[in-house]
């Protein structure tokens, strides 16, 4: 069995004693005590979007407010010493801190400390909601994130398909738009054509808040063929993405093993999962 030349092989572990018991406890499940760290940190986390959420509500008097602020702070230097925890304990720090991951401990982290000089950024904490994306690791819900992945590669498979679809619908509302604007006019609320252009997306997808309506027979005519043109497309990006993950998953399906015979590989494995023979194409 040959190795791809491209293949990306683990660097040598150069880091000293007690960095890797910290990366091991942060970044590994194989222990108890990995486990629980992880389980606590969710547990922070969704302690944490709480209390950003309450701390928006009017009406909380000035001592729940106060303590809300200060236990945001705790969470916030707690998360802190978790970002500097994984970059140390991590076997390439930087490669951690670009990753998907570091990016989004960093982002949690931020907005406290932005809020010291810009009020009101401290609500964008909300973000660390994100975090939770680490429940499928902590759980074991492999089988979920491969799903996930499947959704993503027929998500991009279908992308010009999308594109396509997005500027055409995007070119239906602003002419329905600007008819409406040059047929009810200011005097009707279609005070400009970007506002009729608002009033098309929201006819369009059928949302219908209702602030703005057209007047007259012709604007109620053409607002009539708009709500029917949005029924008759609103199922139009379902049946791409459909076809999208059945092309996904024949393409999965196709990567089969010639030495044991199992299938759904993914698409840029080199090897089989099940007995590492190397896989066609």
């Amino acid at each position: 069995m040959t190795l791809p030349p491209d293949l990306d092989l683990p660097a040598p572990d150069h880091r000293a004693p007690w960095r890797r018991w910290l990366g091991s406890l942060i970044f590994g499940l194989n222990t108890s005590a990995a486990r629980t760290y992880d389980k606590v940190v969710i547990v922070l986390i969704v302690a944490s979007v709480i209390a950003v959420m309450l701390e928006s509500v009017s009406g909380l008097s000035r001592p729940t407010r106060e303590g809300l602020r200060w236990a945001e702070w705790v969470f916030t230097v707690v998360f802190t010493l978790d970002y500097l925890g994984r970059l140390l304990g991590a076997r390439r720090p930087l490669r951690y801190a670009l990753s998907f991951y570091g990016l989004v401990d960093l982002i949690t982290i931020l907005p406290s400390y932005l809020s010291l000089l810009f009020p009101g950024t401290q609500y964008l904490l909300v973000v660390r909601a994100l975090r939770l994306l680490r429940i499928f690791r902590v759980f074991k819900l492999a089988r979920y994130s491969d799903q996930a992945s499947l959704i993503g590669e027929a998500l991009r498979a279908s992308r010009e398909k999308i594109i396509v679809f997005f500027i055409s619908v995007l070119s239906m509302v602003i002419v329905f738009g600007t008819l409406l604007y040059m047929v009810e006019g200011p005097e009707h609320g279609f005070t400009s054509i970007p506002t009729s252009i608002y009033w098309a997306v929201v006819t369009v997808t059928t949302v219908g808040y209702g602030d703005i309506s057209p007047k007259t027979g012709l604007g109620k005519f053409i607002a009539t063929l708009a709500m029917l043109t949005g029924y008759a497309i609103i199922a139009v990006p379902t049946g791409i993405v459909t076809v999208g993950l059945q092309e996904a998953r024949e393409a999965r399906r196709g990567r089969t093993c010639p030495q044991c015979g199992l299938g759904q590989h993914d698409p840029d494995a080199h090897f089989c999962k099940r007995c590492g023979e190397n896989l066609p194409g």
